[in-house]
């Protein structure tokens, strides 16, 4: 498993999580950076990883691209004239990398990218202000956004374009589908609201009393959720009440929060999520042991940077990507999305 994560002060961090000992019941692991280097001339503002494909973008208006099975830069993408706010990967259950690649910029726009080579598909307005959050469905169909316009938008990804969007009356900062699909959570400062997908009806909200910065769906639904509070909170959305709670798990904010899953684990396997705090430590959690009392980190690494943004993968294949010089026809991308 590996994390990627950015920092205020252009430099990207890449660590592989490992078993620090051979003896599977001691459940020892340790964070070992494999990369760390001022990858972009700016801030990085978000990062996404989906197989060995990582991927991070900034206010310098682009995004690069990494291989986690060789620690190696694959080098940027230039198709923006604006910050780009959030990235997505889209990856089909029965592939081991990637198909697409989704960001969201600053000017509204949302751009879809085929990740074999990296070119891109199509760019299409959905706001009128600049994308806080982009969330891409399990079945890779649609997205949403959220935006400083006070929207929330839905894109059709299979024609590339935007097909709705209603006011919220309030600007939201995240949007998270669940594993599922099923719901949708929008978070509006100290507010989480669990939404419906199929008619984005609100079921209930969760009240985080403090600023949320960043969340993670995990399973049996339960939403962990970080931010101003410095601790990270397990959610029930089936009761909207809080499963457990890791207080203090760092000194400052949260950035951003990732729930780990290794490919084919058993069910006696540790729980494991991960957190970042501009504090400039990724800690890895086994969240199991919350529900009695607060964890000691199992992992731990110090990156002495204000981090921004944090993602995670499993790392499932070798399988290097490319980046493209062309362009396909816009009437491919019903295709390839």
């Amino acid at each position: 498993m590996s994390l990627i994560a950015g920092s205020y002060e252009r430099f990207i961090w890449g660590f592989k999580l490992k078993p620090l000992t051979h003896d599977p019941p001691s459940q020892s692991l340790t964070l070992t950076q494999i990369f760390s280097y001022p990858s972009h001339i700016a801030p990085i503002t978000t990062v996404a990883a989906a197989g060995p494909a990582a991927a991070s973008g900034s206010s310098d208006d682009t995004i690069h691209i990494y291989d986690l099975s060789s620690a190696a830069s694959l080098g940027p993408l230039h198709h923006f004239s604006s910050s780009i706010t959030s990235l997505s990967f889209y990856c089909p259950p029965n592939l081991s990398f990637p198909r697409n690649l989704l960001s969201a910029a600053a000017d509204g726009t949302i751009s879809i990218f085929d990740t074999e080579p990296f070119v891109l598909l199509k760019s299409f307005r959905s706001h009128k202000k600049c994308i806080n959050d982009l969330a891409v469905h399990p079945s890779g169909k649609l997205a949403l956004s959220v935006s400083r316009d006070g929207c929330l938008a839905m894109s059709n990804l299979m024609r590339g374009k935007r097909s709705f969007c209603c006011r919220l009356g309030k600007e939201a900062t995240i949007v998270k589908f669940d594993a599922s699909g099923d719901r949708f959570f929008m978070a509006s400062e100290e507010k989480i609201g669990v939404h419906l997908a199929e008619d984005a009806r609100l079921l209930f909200e969760l009240d985080n009393q403090k600023r949320v910065l960043c969340a993670a769906s995990g399973e049996g639904g339960i939403l962990f959720t970080g931010g101003e509070s410095r601790s990270i909170t397990a959610w029930d959305t089936n009761s909207g009440k809080v499963a457990y709670c890791i207080e203090d798990a760092h000194s400052t904010r949260l950035k951003g929060i990732v729930v780990l899953t290794k490919d084919g684990g058993s069910d006696d396997e540790p729980y494991l999520v991960a957190s970042a705090s501009s504090d400039g430590f990724i800690r890895v959690w086994d969240v199991r042991m919350a529900v009695k009392e607060k964890p000691n980190p199992l992992a731990e690494a110090i990156t002495k940077s204000r981090l921004t943004c944090l993602a995670g993968s499993s790392l499932k294949t070798s399988k290097r990507p490319r980046i493209g010089k062309s362009t396909p026809k816009e009437e491919d991308v019903a295709e390839e999305v």
